[in-house]
């Protein structure tokens, strides 16, 4: 059950990166869907789990919850939705991959903890990777929406980065941590609708077109509530590494996806590239793998 869930979440979160794109493409505006969806997963999240456990509704007013939310949805999703109106589904997928490079960064930088030779080894790999990624398209005759879309992914992945060390950090304790992770969506969502308010013309009518409301509908019970819940099943059910994993697959399946599905382009040096950062991701955690095999070589062992 544990490794069929998992897959189950992999695939989840590796198909999100197009259903983003469907929506966005259908004209509707990338910070005001993103709202609907954030703030919309996290309240029927919130509802069903106050209903069953009795979580307080002093957990709304968190000021822990809320820095959460700023970092890894309003942060992490306002950059990825708004440039997924210039960027293919899979180099989005591929370029979010980097937040485990930006953690490490911050954790030695900015914590100055130590980096092991391997981390050191994975960031570089990782670096080298997403400029595999993006060297084809520099040219004289490059799209700067699409550069600039890559850059913004990648700053989506230092909120991401930030969001998830605070919360590592974060006092604030609930009955469920999914309760938690419901708030901290819908402190995001509310972001993401002011900062729409002050940025989008609204475009109302396009909220109505059959692969808007399906990529919605798909974005907030399948990998809102769905795939955050299968994350953190799993993350009580074995440990916070293994589930983490979903980085290292994720994104080829939403390149895979893009491509069969979507018609987007798949060059070679696309999928060199893809494949560069995410070795580069898994050497950044190497030591923490190594960690994971050895408990469970250990608890196969009779005593």
């Amino acid at each position: 059950m544990i490794l069929l869930f998992y897959v189950w979440m992999c695939l989840i979160f590796g198909t999100t990166f197009l259903a983003i794109k469907l929506g966005v493409d259908a004209g509707a505006s990338p910070f005001f869907s993103a709202g609907l969806r954030f703030f919309g997963a996290g309240a029927l999240l919130f509802l069903l789990i106050r209903i069953k456990e009795r979580v307080p509704l002093a957990l709304l007013l968190s000021r822990d919850l809320f820095l959460i939310g700023t970092g890894l949805t309003f942060g992490t999703f306002a950059t990825l939705y708004w440039a997924e109106q210039f960027v293919s589904s899979g180099t989005a997928a591929v370029l979010s991959a980097t937040a485990p490079m930006m953690i490490l960064g911050m954790q030695t930088f900015g914590l100055k903890q130590k980096m092991q030779p391997s981390a050191i080894v994975g960031c570089a790999v990782g670096i080298i990777g997403v400029f595999l990624l993006i060297l084809p398209n520099l040219s004289l005759s490059m799209n700067a929406h699409w550069l600039s879309g890559c850059f913004a992914i990648i700053l989506g992945q230092v909120f991401y980065a930030g969001g998830t060390l605070y919360a590592r950090r974060s006092k604030e304790t609930a009955v469920s941590p999914i309760a938690l992770n419901a708030v901290q969506m819908m402190h995001g969502g509310l972001l993401l609708f002011v900062l729409s308010f002050f940025t989008e013309n609204g475009q109302l009518s396009s909220l109505s077109q059959p692969v808007f409301l399906l990529s919605l509908l798909y974005l907030t019970v399948v990998g809102s509530m769905i795939g955050h819940t299968l994350y953190y099943y799993l993350v009580t059910k074995t440990n916070p590494v293994f589930p983490s994993t979903w980085l290292y697959i994720s994104p080829l399946i939403a390149v895979m996806a893009g491509f069969l599905f979507y018609g987007e382009e798949l060059s070679r040096m696309t999928l060199i590239g893809s494949i560069t950062i995410i070795a580069g991701t898994i050497l950044v955690n190497a030591e923490a793998l190594k960690s994971l095999a050895r408990k469970r070589i250990l608890a196969r062992k009779p005593y």
